[in-house]
């Protein structure tokens, strides 16, 4: 944080520790601690020692809107709003919410897992809330949770790279096939 003040000069505030300032020991500190009240279990189950690190930081980004999709992008103003819409052509602006929870194509790629699967469920609106419950959907042992979780991770790369096909190579993949 930094404070402007008329009578005084400019400073930089570190605010876990404003008195003493930045600290490597401080920010490890902060970065360790058990009490970060900014984590929650969507957060938590990205990082799985089973997943390659660039899936995990891509679902890092998607669970915070950070992905280049194309309303991020016109946002950002890299591209008109005219080219905002989804890649698959259902006349929806493409948003992570839109892409991976309601378009009519790459949404439905759920309910083949979850059919592949052997569960029901049903979808939320909310990415972070899709995943945790998709994860805890069973209900079951922790062994079946990790499991889940490694196949939530795996069909959303999946969706992403397919609508980076779609979006680059001009290349459709009818989804039963993705599922092979």
């Amino acid at each position: 944080m930094f404070s402007l003040g008329v009578e005084e000069g400019d400073q930089w505030l570190w605010l876990p520790e404003p008195s003493h300032g930045y600290s490597v020991r401080g920010a490890y500190s902060v970065l360790t601690s058990k009490d970060l009240p900014l984590v929650d279990s969507a957060a938590e189950m990205i990082w799985h020692r089973q997943v390659p690190l660039k899936v995990s930081v891509f679902a890092w980004r998607l669970l915070r809107d950070r992905l280049p999709t194309k309303s991020n992008l016109i946002y950002r103003g890299v591209i008109p709003s005219e080219a905002g819409l989804c890649v698959y052509g259902c006349g929806v602006l493409e948003s992570a919410q839109h892409l991976f929870l309601s378009c009519s194509y790459f949404a439905l790629l759920w309910s083949l897992v979850r059919d592949w699967i052997g569960f029901v469920g049903v979808d939320t609106n909310v990415l972070s809330d899709h995943f945790v419950q998709f994860v805890h959907s069973t209900g079951g042992s922790k062994v079946s949770q990790s499991f889940l979780q490694l196949i939530w991770l795996l069909c959303a790369w999946v969706l992403w790279t397919e609508r980076n096909n779609m979006c680059f190579n001009d290349s459709i993949t009818p989804l039963p096939r993705i599922l092979k």
